[in-house]
């Protein structure tokens, strides 16, 4: 894969798409790369990079909306938001070092793609949800719109739910428009120490259903917490069960000081208060608090559970896998890093009974971090069958039906 297409344009961008259909050429698409390491390997004859597809184009603070090229990083979009005293609510983890890349490198077009969320997913909706528009060019050559600047645009075929999280299989993003919100004036994390994983499970129900509006929770095991950047929680010396609120700093001081009474009678409360609660947030949504590549944690998995299952289902994985977990999600999604195996054959086993487990208390996997050649034979995202795979390859097909963009990200053969 030598040759490098970049189109300056998105007319450019149909025309370089155009011509790898007619002459059959596949593709590998991406945006600043930081994500290479996120799917199965692509097999490509040629890279196409959208990075000159970049640039805040609308901004409206008082609309609630932005609309940028797909290439735009979102370090921009984030200066420009906080510049407002807004943010985007599905607070997009920055995954770039789980893959050995910079801080602060990644797209809003590869947000979109890949339909990345963080610790405030459960209270405030995935990526997904918050995209009103998007401009892509499919696998044809063909330049096509959806949606637009105001919900009562989206109508018909709401292709931009489609194209979120398809990883560039289907069609290139050149422009993406999405809602975004007044940022909270102050956040604050609650603290609990020393919790068993079921007694934490049993806190973080209780804090989602009571009074306090938590905006994210999560449970740090001592491996994991230790790893933090932030002192309270690497010095804790044990597990920590993490609470957040936002909101106006009177409601904010007010339900923390309800939340720690309430939880006193579990343990020992401590607090984090703006930077270092915000810190917190971006480790446990970006993953970084397990292993690192080469450190015993090669692989690392992504598991979506039902809440009340993540806890168990993720210790049932540890138990039969060892490595590490951690919680976010209020345990509804579950980090895991297994112990390293030795022979392909037993990484294939093992991966099987990850999914296994996960399948059996109500969940999908997603293995978000792997070496090439595990990647390329393990099924990187929950596999297809029957009539929702014969969907899937229908789709593919009407979108891209020479298979030109990113062939194999997915799903074997697509």
């Amino acid at each position: 894969m030598d040759r490098l297409i970049e189109p300056l344009d998105e007319d450019g961008l149909r025309a370089a798409i155009a011509e790898a259909a007619a002459d059959r050429r596949t593709l590998a698409v991406s945006g600043h790369g930081t994500k290479a390491g996120l799917g199965r390997p692509v097999e490509a004859q040629a890279h196409l990079s959208v990075a000159r597809l970049s640039g805040i184009n609308h901004y409206a603070p008082g609309e609630l909306v932005m609309e940028a090229g797909a290439a735009t990083p979102m370090a921009e979009i984030e200066t420009a938001l906080a510049e407002a005293g807004q943010q985007l609510a599905f607070e997009p983890p920055d995954l770039g070092p789980l893959y050995g890349q910079p801080i602060g490198g990644g797209t809003i077009g590869g947000v979109i793609a890949c339909n990345l969320s963080g610790p405030r997913r459960p209270f405030a909706g995935a990526a997904r949800d918050h995209v009103l528009g998007i401009r892509a060019v499919s696998g044809r050559g063909e330049v096509f719109a959806s949606g637009g600047r105001v919900v009562k645009n989206v109508t018909g075929y709401d292709m931009s739910k489609l194209l979120t999280g398809s990883y560039g299989t289907l069609a290139v993003l050149s422009l993406v428009t999405f809602k975004v919100l007044p940022r909270a004036a102050a956040t604050r994390t609650v603290l609990l120490f020393g919790e068993t994983p079921a007694d934490a499970a049993a806190t973080m129900e209780g804090a989602v259903d009571g009074p306090w509006d938590i905006s994210a929770a999560a449970y740090l095991p001592q491996l994991a917490g230790a790893r933090s950047g932030v002192d309270d929680v690497a010095q804790a010396g044990g597990p920590v069960t993490a609470l957040r609120l936002e909101g106006s700093r009177q409601g904010v001081r007010e339900r923390t000081v309800a939340l720690r009474a309430a939880l006193a009678r579990s343990g020992e409360t401590g607090e984090l208060h703006a930077t270092r609660s915000r810190a917190l947030w971006a480790e446990v949504g970006a993953g970084v608090l397990l292993p690192k590549a080469g450190a015993g944690g090669d692989m690392l998995w992504r598991l979506s559970l039902p809440p009340a299952q993540g806890i168990a289902g993720g210790g049932r994985i540890q138990q039969a896998l060892g490595g590490e977990v951690a919680f976010d999600w209020a345990g509804g999604l579950v980090w895991c890093a297994p112990a390293p195996a030795e022979t392909p054959e037993a990484i294939d086993a093992g991966a099987a009974m990850l999914r296994r487990i996960t399948n059996e208390h109500g969940g999908h996997a997603t293995l978000m971090r792997a070496p090439e050649a595990v990647r390329a034979r393990v099924p990187v995202f929950q596999p297809e069958e029957g009539a929702l795979a014969a969907l899937t390859r229908r789709v593919k097909e009407n979108f891209d039906p020479r298979g030109v963009l990113n062939p194999g990200r997915m799903f074997e053969g697509l």
